[in-house]
């Protein structure tokens, strides 16, 4: 039998940990090679990437792309390991030239990098049909990034014409499975079987620890050795696209039967009809079966012929968010939070809604109208935290909720203290499809000299 494809995957969102990669790539090497991918855009990232790319044109991708990268680029090279990633945020090509000087500053060979572009929607043909699909509104925002989901065929020309790393921006998270397994075993783009469950692969992947621990503990009901040190996820995926989940040697956490349950239904509307831009995955019959320490199988999935359209991100500057907080503690501390709260409220008036929180009283489980709040009379909590938001078109407006939170230091009640505020731009987001003859996606190969 032959050996299946190997792919790891070393994050899971922007942000996450930097030192995940090395026993990733260490196992793909002992085992003759594979593909490691890096999972960095939520929904909001990439606007907040396009704002820094506004500010600074060679900015724009993933922050930490030095760090991921560093440890492992030269191993990467050494044991032909691909890297695809869609760390290239809102500026693949910077990203791109990032990676070469990196490779450059480390002594490495030229690695060839593909850029996979035609995500942003910027035309005025793209723009007025975004119009036709979201309304009249459209044309009341004030658009950050208009960005389409592409898929795996780029990723996969790309790794077919000998890229060695592919920097995307939005492409589907599953599709940075789909695409090395497509390259790797020459599959037929409207071959759905093969395609669904690669596609279930890349949903197992891209959430990194989720998979393996993280995001599924819970102390004294689903416990997890050594969470500390989890080691991130790796598929061996078949021919048939069949796999298996499983993590380095050596590393904390646990992939198993729940922690592979979990994952395989996460974000998952309809096990039936799992939409993404290469395939309507089908999950709706999988098996999940232990096959040893660390190593579950998951079988049964199908696929069927892919969406007409491609799904799109529209996010827009959605006014400003004024954020303040204030702690009370020792005797009344619950009474004492709940007047200051009374007191900034009865100031501003109605020039603000403003949420209240009591942090460690009810904050989480309470709501912006404050109805848990208004509904359970005061207890005996002896540490809170005071925690008061407000949002509003106006920036002047909106501060004025930090100015009289400020004030709360003596015009307030008896003993607060540890005063914090910010005052925050916001994003919001409206969602949409378009005809896939709408976008114009490709991709080109880079020298690292360039």
């Amino acid at each position: 039998m032959a050996s299946p494809f190997l792919i790891g995957c070393a994050t899971g969102f922007s942000g996450d940990r930097t030192d995940g990669a090395l026993p990733v790539v260490q196992a793909l090497a002992a085992r003759g090679g594979g593909t490691l991918i890096f999972e960095t855009l939520a929904e909001r990232t990439l606007a907040l990437a396009q704002l820094a790319r506004n500010a600074d044109p060679e900015s724009g991708y993933e922050p930490l792309l030095r760090e991921l990268l560093a440890p492992v680029l030269a191993d990467c090279l050494r044991h032909d390991i691909r890297i695809v990633s869609n760390f290239g945020a809102a500026n693949p090509p910077a990203a791109a030239r990032a990676i070469a000087a990196l490779a450059r500053e480390q002594g490495l060979p030229a690695p060839r990098i593909a850029v996979v572009h035609g995500d942003a929607l910027t035309t005025p043909e793209q723009r007025a049909l975004l119009r036709e699909r979201i309304g009249a509104t459209f044309d009341e925002m004030d658009v950050v990034s208009a960005t389409v989901y592409l898929g795996a065929n780029e990723i996969a020309e790309a790794l077919r014409a000998g890229a060695q790393i592919v920097v995307a921006g939005r492409v589907a998270d599953p599709s940075l499975t789909v695409g090395p397994a497509l390259a790797h075993y020459g599959w037929a783009l409207d071959d759905w079987q093969r395609l669904g469950r690669a596609t279930m692969a890349g949903h197992m992947l891209e959430c990194g620890l989720q998979v393996t621990g993280g995001y599924f503990c819970v102390p004294g009901l689903k416990e997890v050795p050594d969470v500390h040190v989890a080691g991130y996820p790796i598929a061996e995926i078949d021919a048939d696209g069949g796999f298996v989940i499983t993590k380095p040697d050596g590393t904390g956490g646990a992939v198993d039967a729940r922690t592979v349950k979990e994952q395989l239904l996460y974000e998952v509307h309809d096990p039936a009809r799992y939409l993404t831009p290469d395939v309507v995955a089908d999950l709706s019959q999988a098996t999940v079966r232990v096959l040893g320490p660390d190593r579950v199988a998951v079988t049964g999935i199908t696929g069927h012929a892919r969406p007409d359209e491609l799904k799109v991100n529209v996010c827009h500057r959605g006014g400003w968010l004024a954020e303040a907080e204030i702690s009370y503690a020792g005797v009344q501390a619950e009474a004492r939070a709940r007047l200051a709260a009374d007191i900034v409220q009865r100031r501003l008036g109605s020039a603000l809604k403003v949420r209240t929180d009591l942090i460690g009283v009810t904050s989480i489980l309470g709501d912006d109208r404050g109805n848990l709040l208004h509904t359970k009379s005061a207890g005996h909590a002896r540490d809170v935290r005071l925690r008061l938001a407000a949002e509003h078109a106006d920036a002047d407006i909106a501060q004025q909720l930090l100015r009289e939170v400020t004030a709360l230091y003596c015009c307030g009640p008896a003993g607060g203290g540890g005063v914090r505020t910010s005052l925050r731009s916001r994003l919001n987001m409206v969602s949409c499809t378009i005809p896939r003859d709408a976008v114009k996606s490709g991709w080109s190969l880079m020298e690292a000299a360039q």
